[in-house]
């Protein structure tokens, strides 16, 4: 709730409690009922008397519960400690960037805190009775997850004061006490509270769940697939949906992404054909030095790239939006992304946050195209906007509660293919013709990968391909050290579906994109269909088809 709304009695919220969400036994007999009520309740509406806005709101929640009733029926295969994405490491984020506005959002920071060795506890529990189901992880996944939780949190480094739990608290103390809401004397007692819990509490929880995976290894679990497991693969078909929004069965999606992965290796074909020399210059990577060193500056280029087709955030006369880049830290470089964007409250979307994390030093383009993709025209972005339009048109704030991965992440990659066109205009400005080149090569091999990567998704937890399966496929395509072979194959084993968020997404905005060049014809332009697409907010691609097909092209460039 709290990075949902910024004021909470703005929407008629008075009284709450601060709760992490506490796994229970058979808590999903409780959580199928509710959504099938829920369900029942939304289909007894006449969706023909709604708005066009609510009769789409309506589409979008009957689609999404349903999908959620066919999930919920698969009790154990969902997994809360995934090794790259579990909440082992990504409490401490969402902690970390806990925005203090007043006393309460303090106050119910230190009563979170003071839960979490509580909600470690129920995620232990979880994994004992997946372990009993004969459905838990491999012992090199759970390693993994025990080195992180002997790593993140240490009593060591809270004893020197030195943890990012301790100095990002105290940081944000500060404000409340510059800013006048509470005193030095406070917020001294607030720091003494906090240094405590972390070292009775968080500390000690971390140390009970590392202890209690250890116990539970089992050396004899292989690494596999989803459709290694007894309902694996029915599992895997709604996980699809519920990750990337898409409804096209799994051997359509299959023959989407052999499609694009055949166009990709022509693009990159093609341009070394043509330009024989090519290859050298890729090897000297002269390319990856763009003429901006610095995020800021590179954020301030893109912004002004994409004035042209994209609508404006200030359209209604709001404030430009803020963005502070900041490192990752370093106790949290080696479990968390590249680079992320952590999404404001709606109702205060001014200042914003894009992590960097520096365990690889990005820089040049490598950098600029991962600003786009968390920025500009990325998540910074399309966050933004969606928030603002929908506030600013009356959305039933239900549609806040709905995710969809495969129209947010497929906007984000998206949006960071564009941006290398962007850096090959860049170059060509600069008189680097060849580079430019380059920089179009990179495209269209970051995509091949990501395409091979979502075959692989499918081959593994779909149809049960094995690990020599994959390597021989990877092999065709120049990947055959042993390391690089494994790390591929354990991550997409171990994230189901994950790259498929990103890249599905992207092809189906592809296809969205063709069916409104085909019915707005000669109307058509880049503006008109990211103004639609931006205008829906988060949806199912289905739903958006069909609203694509019932509405007529309205977009026009605005200045």
């Amino acid at each position: 709730m709290h990075y949902t709304i910024a004021s909470p009695t703005d929407f008629g919220i008075y009284n709450y409690q601060a709760k992490l969400p506490i796994y229970k036994p058979n808590e999903e007999l409780t959580d199928q009922a509710a959504l099938e009520n829920i369900l029942s309740s939304l289909q007894n509406i006449d969706s023909t008397k709604l708005s066009a806005s609510n009769a789409y709101t309506y589409t979008l929640l009957e689609r999404s519960l349903t999908n959620s009733l066919h999930l919920n029926q698969y009790k154990y295969y969902s997994e809360p400690l995934s090794p790259s994405s579990g909440m082992q490491s990504q409490l401490p984020i969402l902690l970390a960037e806990y925005s203090f506005r007043d006393k309460r959002d303090i106050e119910d920071y230190l009563a979170l805190l003071d839960q979490t060795d509580e909600y470690f506890a129920s995620l232990l529990l979880y994994e004992q009775e997946k372990a009993a189901a004969g459905l838990l992880m491999p012992a090199s996944s759970l390693e993994k997850i025990q080195k992180q939780c002997d790593t993140i949190v240490t009593l060591e480094e809270l004893e020197k004061n030195t943890h990012f739990l301790q100095t990002t608290f105290a940081e944000r103390l500060q404000n409340l006490i510059t800013s006048q809401k509470i005193t030095a004397e406070e917020a001294q007692n607030y720091n003494a509270h906090n240094d405590r819990l972390l070292k009775t509490v968080l500390c000690p929880a971390y140390e009970a769940l590392s202890d209690g995976l250890f116990l539970l290894q089992d050396s004899t679990i292989p690494l596999s697939g989803l459709a290694a497991k007894p309902l694996g693969k029915e599992y895997y078909e709604y996980l699809l949906i519920s990750e990337t929004g898409s409804y096209r069965p799994v051997s359509d999606v299959e023959k989407l992404l052999t499609t694009q992965l055949e166009q990709e290796y022509q693009s990159m074909r093609t341009l070394l054909q043509e330009t024989p020399t090519l290859m050298e210059q890729l090897k000297e990577e002269q390319y990856n030095n763009l003429p901006y060193l610095d995020a800021a500056t590179m954020l301030t280029d893109l912004q002004q790239r994409m004035q042209s087709d994209f609508p404006s955030l200030t359209k209604t006369g709001q404030a430009q939006p803020t963005v502070m880049v900041k490192n990752v830290s370093k106790n949290l470089e080696q479990y968390t992304a590249p680079a992320f964007y952590l999404t404001p409250p709606i109702d205060d979307t001014d200042n914003n946050v894009i992590y960097i994390n520096q365990k690889n030093s990005p820089k040049g383009l490598e950098l600029y195209t991962t600003l786009a993709h968390e920025g500009y025209p990325g998540h910074l972005y399309q966050t933004v906007y969606s928030n603002r339009s929908f506030l600013e048109n009356k959305e039933n704030k239900v549609r806040q509660l709905l995710w969809y991965g495969g129209y947010l992440e497929g906007w984000a990659l998206y949006v960071e293919f564009l941006s290398y066109d962007y850096a090959s205009r860049l170059l060509t400005e600069q008189n680097r013709p060849m580079d430019a080149l380059c920089v179009q090569i990179e495209k269209h091999n970051r995509s091949l990968q990501l395409c091979l990567y979502s075959i692989i998704d499918i081959m593994i937890h779909y149809e049960n391909a094995s690990y020599s399966q994959v390597a021989k496929l990877l092999e065709n395509f120049g990947v055959n050290n042993p390391n690089s072979v494994a790390a591929i194959y354990t991550y997409i084993a171990e994230e189901p579906c994950n790259y498929l968020k990103y890249y599905l997404g992207y092809l189906e905005i592809l296809e969205l994109q063709k069916a409104a060049k085909a019915q707005w014809s000669d109307s058509y332009t880049d503006y008109a269909f990211h103004s639609f697409y931006l205008d829906c907010g988060p949806s199912d691609f289905t739903s958006l088809t069909e609203r694509l097909e019932a509405t007529s092209q309205q977009y026009e460039r605005i200045d």
